[in-house]
């Protein structure tokens, strides 16, 4: 009985809580301002904690700020004289040094923007995990089942969304690499056309026929791309059985020295035309075969040019083509 009284005689509200032998904490602090042994002994949860839990979330959103404001200004394209590239990029090997610059500049725009979106949400993701790890220890909680429960849940979600991350990471790697970018001719192998947009996900294409394809990053196993470095106009041209060959492959070397040497042909051409000679003979007719390195993306026209001049030549000069008529079997002799 008598240990009952004094129990209740100690948790007198005017009588100091323990707490407040501790030299600056905020118990000491609370007492001395407010007198409440209540408050005091709930400095902890009422000021400390809380005060931890805001000044924590201050400093994540901050650093995300700066993070977030150094990536703007590593994707931003310069503008002074120099390096035309992104500062992000310029570690990274660029493929398309012979686009049109408007198309050039929109190539890098995208491929900095896209690569700065990883980067942000990449940093935005680890400091707010850091963040709430923190407030968590904060509040007590133990973090070792929470991160193990995670853990798990990040595996399933691997497993249920393989393919979106698949795409992701197809993406990325695609990025870094340059494989293929704004304003290049792309065969990724159901779809083939001129790249509109690229992104972490999905690309974008337009086929000759002006219908867009939108192909997922994880499912292209295989990229051709006609507008890197350089390519070649390559003419074939079929002439009838019997033909005189060499005059025909002279022609055709003369006709297409003279065609790459005009303008506008003569600023895509990188080497003089080369003839190849026969490359086929069969039952229809003799193929001569003649190519000329150019500048990427310009190969379809040169060749347009090439084939038109050469079959005009070569039918001035006298020489016969295979006609459709010779192909057709004649069985209606014998018939009756």
């Amino acid at each position: 009985m008598k240990g009952t009284v004094a129990s209740v005689m100690q948790l007198d509200p005017n009588d100091p809580p323990e707490c407040v032998a501790d030299a600056g904490s905020w118990c000491q602090q609370v007492w001395h301002l407010t007198g409440n042994r209540w408050l005091a002994g709930s400095a902890e949860w009422l000021v400390a904690k809380p005060l931890a839990i805001v000044l924590t979330i201050l400093v994540a959103l901050l650093v995300r700020w700066l993070v977030h404001r150094l990536i703007d200004r590593l994707t931003k394209l310069p503008s002074g004289s120099g390096d035309k590239r992104p500062t992000l990029l310029r570690p990274l090997k660029e493929k398309a040094p012979n686009l049109l610059n408007s198309t050039l500049m929109e190539r890098r725009r995208q491929r900095a923007k896209t690569i700065g979106s990883v980067l942000k949400s990449v940093a935005s993701f680890l400091i707010m995990s850091i963040a709430v790890m923190q407030i968590l220890s904060v509040l007590g909680v133990n973090l070792a089942p929470i991160l193990a429960s995670a853990g798990i849940a990040g595996v399933a979600l691997g497993f249920g969304a393989q393919n979106l991350v698949k795409d992701f990471l197809s993406g990325i790697f695609m990025m870094a690499e340059d494989q293929y970018g704004v304003g290049d001719v792309v065969d990724l192998g159901d779809a083939t056309g001129t790249v509109e947009a690229v992104g972490l996900r999905i690309t974008t294409l337009r086929d000759i026929n002006g219908t867009v394809w939108y192909v997922r990053n994880g499912e292209i196993l295989r990229v051709g791309n006609s507008s890197q470095g350089h390519a070649n106009a390559v003419v074939d041209m079929l002439l009838a059985p019997g033909s005189d060959i060499e005059r025909a492959t002279r022609l055709m070397q003369s006709v297409a020295t003279e065609v790459t040497s005009e303008e506008p042909i003569s600023a895509d051409v990188l080497e003089p035309p080369e003839m190849l000679g026969v490359n086929s003979i069969t039952a229809e007719g003799i193929t001569l075969r003649l190519s000329v390195k150019v500048k990427a993306g310009s190969q379809w026209s040169v060749q347009r040019t090439l084939r038109a001049r050469i079959a005009t030549a070569l039918t001035e000069a006298g020489f016969e083509t295979p006609s459709w008529r010779l192909l057709v079997p004649r069985n209606n002799d014998n018939q009756k």
